[in-house]
């Protein structure tokens, strides 16, 4: 791990008061002080203090460097109106975020941030462009206490996240602005359960401790243990990932041992509420009745010590209360994605104990509203690391012999469509990349036409980085599943009936798969079930295949509720990077990419 310079040292903020583990030699330990006159009112031992103080945490997940607002559906959260109606609310951007959280902070002397995860990574051109120094800077604006690690934030490997732990330039592009070091996060990442194969140690602090007034919170912080499956194995060489129940048992233990009763876990893994809606009562009919997915049996495993649990990586919205091992409730939150929500949770702190009394956790999602007002630091530094990616969007990623058209075709099957999918077919057909054989596009995710004429001075034809983010402005993260062939056919009917018969969404498909839509019928009889082949053989619903789409398809999204039913997922690349990656190897300026001939599903009307 790199040492972190000294004037970032002398900089860090000393409002925190955060206590690490003692004792793991590749770890060390930290101590704070709180400034003199910065406690607030109470003193301990005054005899004037009430026994039980309210602890405030906020908290969020998955932000994956969305700085700026998340356009279309992905910056959108859905909310449960009192008549039974889901209103769509347009929702995120750090400028919002910033002022969310402060707002909220306001009245709340006791007040810690903490977050599960995936902050960095994935993210869109704005953030990635920069190995994601502007998000850390923005999280060290937004008084960030502690976060865990998520399986994105080892991308791009052990020795850059602790680099972005610790500062200091990038040991290849380096500095970004003129006369500036990166500082680096001016908060803890936590990794309990990520070690160094050669010497057993965790690579990063596994827990650190809140401190205030006499108050004190320990924070545990793992990811998935699942991690390598879903990220390069250059990011994770050299490192083992242990199991999430064991390793946060272990640690609670631990700060047991330190004095520390009051713990909460930040776990990267998460579930599936049955509801999209965010403020979905998820404790209906009975207690966690309404979420399903891993963190059900994580939260039934890890010990009583701990209180409550911060999760990610699911990117969906929950509040719930999950029974630990003693039968007790215990809440278990998670806040969609994107900076989208945070989460609200009061922890009542018993000083005589020193522990969180369980039966009085409340806690509630809330909406990151656009309609608020912006925070002016935030806004600064958008502005400013806009700036620097201006060159770097006029790069020429590959070249085209016409325009190819996406957003503005009016036919099922857009020729962009098809490129895309394309694309993806091809960046995830190794095996290592996850032995994709197809690839399913959806058709709202194409947010423009790939135009031949130059938009700047790049020339006719060239296919800069800004118009291919343009096309696809949502960095979704590629999924490789896999689906039966029943499966398959079941998705392509779901295009034409249930929600989506009266507005169709016609999934966009890679080459050598085939289908014919007959619109002279209803529903899901427009599909032709005898005609769905892959490379000329007809689709046998017993076998199954492996598909490439994005996390929106994978996660049921717009209506395709059987992709939720996929297993054995590989999460890759984002589609932005993929689609990029196929025009480099597939086109020159003597030899561009042609329109593809929109000739892959076959409609009857």
């Amino acid at each position: 791990m790199s040492a972190t310079p000294p004037n970032h040292r002398a900089a860090k903020r000393t409002r925190r008061v955060l206590a690490a583990a003692a004792g793991l030699a590749t770890v060390g330990a930290l101590a704070a002080a709180l400034p003199a006159g910065a406690a607030g009112g109470d003193r301990q031992g005054s005899g004037h203090q009430p026994r039980t103080v309210d602890v405030q945490l906020l908290s969020f997940n998955d932000l994956h460097g969305n700085l700026e607002p998340p356009a279309g559906s992905a910056g959108t959260v859905s909310e449960k109106q009192a008549d039974g109606t889901v209103k769509t609310v347009p929702a995120g951007g750090v400028e919002y975020l910033a002022t969310s959280l402060r707002t909220a902070r306001q009245g709340h002397p006791y007040s810690v941030t903490a977050a599960a995860g995936d902050l960095v990574g994935a993210s869109p051109l704005l953030s990635g462009l920069f190995h994601d120094e502007p998000t850390v800077e923005a999280l060290n604006k937004l008084d960030l206490d502690v976060t865990g690690v998520g399986n994105h934030e080892f991308d791009e490997g052990a020795v850059e996240l602790a680099r972005l732990q610790n500062g200091g330039c990038h040991p290849t592009d380096g500095c970004f602005e003129e006369g500036k070091e990166f500082e680096g996060a001016d908060f803890p990442y936590l990794a309990a359960n990520v070690t160094k194969e050669s010497t057993g140690k965790p690579i990063l602090k596994p827990y650190t401790v809140w401190k205030k007034n006499g108050v004190k919170i320990g924070f545990i912080g793992v990811t998935l243990e699942g991690t390598p499956d879903i990220v390069s194995a250059n990011g994770i060489k050299g490192l083992k990932f242990h199991d999430e129940i064991e390793t946060v048992n272990k640690y609670a233990r631990e700060l047991e041992r330190k004095g520390v009763k009051s713990i909460v876990a930040l776990i990267h893994e998460g579930g599936s509420p049955a509801s999209t809606s965010y403020n979905y009562d998820c404790d209906s009919p009975g207690v966690g009745d309404g979420v399903s997915g891993p963190i059900v049996d994580i939260a039934k495993g890890i010990t009583p010590q701990v209180d409550a649990l911060v999760t990610g990586h699911t990117h969906q919205a929950y509040v719930c209360t999950i029974p630990d091992p003693s039968g007790k409730p215990r809440m278990v939150t998670s806040a969609s994605s994107y900076g989208k929500l945070y989460t609200d949770t009061t922890l009542t702190y018993d000083r005589r104990t020193g522990d969180i009394v369980r039966t009085s956790v409340k806690s509630a999602n809330h909406i990151v509203s656009r309609d608020q007002a912006k925070a002016p630091d935030m806004t600064e530094l958008i502005t400013r690391w806009n700036k620097l990616a201006a060159p770097i969007a006029s790069r020429p990623q590959g070249f085209i012999s016409a325009d190819i058209n996406g957003r503005g075709a009016t036919a099922p099957e857009k020729p962009l469509g098809d490129l895309i999918a394309d694309a993806q077919l091809a960046g995830l057909a190794p095996a290592d990349k996850g032995g994709a054989q197809l690839a399913l596009m959806n058709p709202g995710g194409i947010r423009s036409d790939l135009v031949y004429k130059a938009s700047g001075s790049e020339g006719d034809g060239v296919v800069t980085y800004g118009e291919a983010f343009t096309v696809q402005p949502f960095t979704n993260m590629m999924n490789v599943v896999d689906l039966t062939g029943a499966q398959l056919i079941t998705a392509l009917q779901q295009q034409v009936s249930g929600p989506n018969e009266a507005s169709p969404k016609i999934l966009q498909v890679s080459k050598g798969f085939t289908y014919t839509l007959d619109l002279t019928k209803t529903g899901a009889d427009r599909i032709v079930v005898s005609s769905v082949k892959l490379n000329g053989e007809a689709i046998d619903p017993a076998k199954t295949y492996r598909v490439a789409m994005n996390e929106f398809l994978a996660g049921g999204g717009d209506g395709f509720a059987v992709l939720k039913e996929h297993t054995n997922k590989l999460v890759g690349a984002s589609d932005l990077d993929v689609f990029n990656a196929y025009l480099a190897a597939n086109s020159s300026a003597s030899a561009p990419i042609a329109p593809p001939a929109a000739d892959r599903i076959t409609v009857v009307r």
